[in-house]
């Protein structure tokens, strides 16, 4: 019992910490929450015109998911893994440093799925990569590719890591809320645009 526990908060402590954050202030590109959607994550922080940056909170938003799942199968087996990847994402989305306003939460996906099952986590990746690549806006990428992810999951791996997707996935949709709106409303910017 106590190896799920633990899984949940090292994932979830894990997953909290705002890298997208960190890295602009470490290199003097002023408070993220207040640059084009004040968003913690990746997008945003490529809205400041430094795509060094965008791609170091890329690759850490991932690694965090990533090295949350690895660590639990490697104590706890595959149950654990797939709660500490949940936990990790919720921990990026609701992080306890920044009163619980976080990311929208989609590398921290990608980084969870691709250690979950790595089939699952390059279909996730090659979707949003596809539909960025067509239509340039990250968040319809984000959507459909969570989506499609989580249909791969139960298909290929069953409830534990298929429920944990859909979970995910869920709170994309509801965390994106408002590019859903300006979606509909044709205002949603595309992707490299600076806030």
């Amino acid at each position: 019992m106590i190896g799920p526990i633990l899984a949940a908060v090292g994932g979830y402590l894990l997953g909290s910490v705002p890298f997208g954050l960190v890295i602009t202030r470490m290199l003097g590109l002023g408070d993220l929450r207040a640059i084009g959607s004040g968003n913690i994550g990746a997008t945003n922080v490529l809205r400041t015109g430094h795509k060094g940056a965008a791609l170091a909170t890329l690759l850490l938003d991932s690694g965090k998911g990533a090295i949350a799942v690895l660590i639990a199968r490697a104590l706890w087996g595959e149950e654990a893994a797939a709660l500490a990847g949940l936990a990790a994402f919720f921990g990026h989305c609701f992080p306890v440093w920044l009163n619980f306003k976080g990311g929208k939460g989609v590398a921290t996906f990608l980084g969870t799925l691709l250690a979950l099952d790595w089939r699952v986590g390059l279909i996730a990746c090659a979707t949003w990569a596809l539909t960025a690549a067509a239509l340039r806006i990250s968040s319809l990428s984000a959507l459909v590719a969570s989506v499609v992810a989580a249909i791969a999951a139960f298909v290929l791996d069953g409830p534990v890591v298929g429920g944990a997707a859909a979970l995910m996935t869920v709170l994309i949709f509801i965390r994106h809320r408002p590019n859903i709106e300006r979606l509909i409303a044709g205002t949603e910017p595309r992707i490299g645009k600076k806030g």
